[in-house]
């Protein structure tokens, strides 16, 4: 408990230090309003920041504002300092913010939402660092007639290998760094257990998320989308986003060593079976790197056409396929290949596949699943693309990865932590 002693001629129980008036503004593009004292310091209460907080211009506790201004808390005493303010709306979205490092004034960093609530919480403390605390409430005007961008997530409801990313579609382009930092500070990710991860932007309408390395076995990844209202430029507000929850089976990595001609399955870092193979020839090589399991088909028609042979060449095929396995849109699968038993372990004979005799593709077809890694080492093949022929996405190493954020590297929060504040200069 704090003791403070009475000053002489005071009757006992009245405090001998109280603090000024101390004015904290929140402002919405306005000026600030007054505090008004009748000038004795013996009629003043003691420091609380609760009667010393007030909208400005015509913005009032519970009014409407606009959403396209920033928020803004001011301390004008020069005792009192703001050491908090905390920002959301009705639907839990955070306004993250910025404190000066003299704790004289507090702005938002990211955008208000359009027709919404907003609870703002803000705490302060004098220069003897006694507490004060207001709690108001506002809300924001409809926006204008505009576009809306809306987001559709993937890959789905169900349980997915470790190497599925999760997909973010824009429903319009986003090309501007500022504004795809707004759509991405946006789209939250959460997984139990915990990872680091983010986003990158494969292309103006395209982005995808990963963790540093692939999700933990048997995860729940939760994906939600915070654009609803708020203002991307002057013709597009964020819509509604339906969110997703999906999970991880086992952790499953298959690894293709081209030179060895040898297919390896891993579950759970203990390894479940080698299995002799063939990949693709001089000419045909197999992709090398991480792809991702995209699909299995028990039966498909191949046509050495659809990738570019001319049929009647020597290098034509039209084959009936079992137990394919996809990991490329391009046609790139992990199948039985009876017709090739004798050269499996020995030579690669293909034209580009990963073919092994029917009992060993049908075991891995009942094995694996979407979203399971497909490793290939030691192929005189090209490296997989990161992007536009499945999911290559962790061919790029973090850094890399990082890079095509439009968010700071690492700045990948819960909302709770992105509201928090940080101090700047004042």
């Amino acid at each position: 408990m704090r003791h403070t002693e009475s000053p002489r001629g005071a009757s006992a129980g009245r405090p001998s230090r109280v603090a000024g008036c101390a004015l904290l503004v929140i402002a919405l593009g306005a000026g600030a309003t007054g505090c008004a004292s009748d000038g004795n310091p013996l009629s003043a209460e003691p420091y609380d920041a609760a009667d010393r907080i007030s909208f400005s211009g015509s913005v009032e506790a519970g009014g409407r504002a606009d959403p396209d201004q920033p928020l803004e808390v001011v301390a004008e005493d020069s005792g009192g300092r703001i050491t908090d303010v905390t920002a959301v709306d009705a639907s839990g979205r955070h306004v993250a913010g910025e404190l000066a490092a003299d704790g004289s004034r507090w702005h938002s960093t990211s955008p208000l939402a359009a027709d919404a609530r907003y609870t703002v919480r803000v705490s302060t403390e004098d220069e003897d660092g006694a507490p004060g605390r207001k709690v108001l409430t506002f809300t924001t005007g409809k926006p204008a007639t505009t576009p809306r961008l809306d987001v559709t997530f993937g890959p789905g409801t169900g349980t997915y290998g470790v190497g599925q990313p999760v997909t973010a579609e824009l429903s319009a382009p986003v090309k501007d760094p500022a504004q795809r930092a707004v759509v991405e500070r946006a789209l939250k990710v959460e997984s139990t257990p915990a990872v680091i991860g983010s986003w990158h932007w494969v292309d103006d309408r395209k982005l995808h998320y990963r963790p540093h390395d692939f999700w933990p076995a048997h995860a729940t990844i939760s994906v939600r989308g915070a654009l609803d209202g708020i203002k991307i430029n002057d013709r597009l507000r964020g819509g509604p986003a339906e969110p997703l929850t999906f999970r991880t089976g086992d952790r499953v990595i298959a690894v293709t060593d081209a030179a060895a001609h040898q297919l390896t399955v891993y579950k759970n870092d203990q390894e479940l079976r080698k299995i002799p193979v063939t990949t693709g020839k001089p000419g045909f090589e197999t992709r090398n790197g991480v792809k991702v399991v995209l699909g299995k088909e028990r039966f498909v028609r191949m046509r050495s056409t659809t990738v570019g042979i001319a049929e009647g060449s020597a290098e034509s095929y039209d084959l009936d396929v079992h137990f394919a396995t996809r990991v490329t849109w391009s046609g790139e699968y992990v199948h039985a290949a009876p017709w090739s038993v004798g050269s499996q372990g020995y030579a690669n004979v293909s034209h580009g596949c990963v073919g092994m005799n029917t009992d060993n593709a049908q075991w891995f077809f009942d094995t694996v699943r979407e979203g399971d890694v497909v490793k290939v080492v030691n192929s005189a093949g090209d490296s997989m693309e990161p992007f536009g022929n499945g999911y290559g996405d962790w061919n790029l190493d973090w850094p890399a990865w990082q890079a095509g954020s439009a968010l700071t590297p690492g700045t990948t929060r819960s909302p709770q932590e992105t509201a928090r504040l940080r101090p700047t200069a004042a």
